[in-house]
């Protein structure tokens, strides 16, 4: 008879324990609003299949039927326009954010296209040597420490 005692006694402090936990953890349980406001609009001149944005959130890129539309968020403006087939229906950003994925679920094909950010560094008042217009300009910041 000891031995049942003891274990249910040990039963009825698991069972207290667990109450117990709940309670507390319930009163952790945050219940909250969300807030929610419009931050920007683009209005486009087609209708959108799809969308992705960048991973840090600079860029947005439509899909809408013949052409991939790349929004600036920064800057509030369209930044290109890149044609493709007019068939392709779905488009995502790989995790780095070099590659468009596109689809045609009808064509029953994917396509990669390539990303690269060109960026141009005005030369036009630094020292150079060479010809003016040499296909290639390397730029040295030697100030900087």
């Amino acid at each position: 008879m000891k031995g049942w005692h003891v274990k249910n006694s040990r039963i009825i402090v698991g069972i207290l324990l667990l109450v117990l936990a709940e309670g507390l953890l319930g009163c952790l349980r945050a219940h909250g609003q969300m807030e929610i406001e419009a931050k920007k609009r683009f209005n486009l001149d087609a209708a959108p299949l799809d969308i992705a944005s960048s991973l840090e959130g600079t860029k947005i890129f439509v899909l809408v039927e013949g052409k991939v539309l790349v929004y600036s968020v920064s800057d509030d403006r369209l930044t290109d326009a890149v044609p493709v087939d007019r068939d392709l229906d779905r488009l995502t950003l790989t995790p780095r954010g070099n590659l468009l994925v596109l689809s045609s679920s009808s064509g029953k094909r994917i396509e990669l296209v390539s990303l690269r950010t060109i960026v141009k560094i005005d030369v036009s008042r630094l020292p150079f040597k060479g010809p003016e217009n040499a296909p290639v300009t390397i730029a040295v910041f030697s100030d900087y420490q």
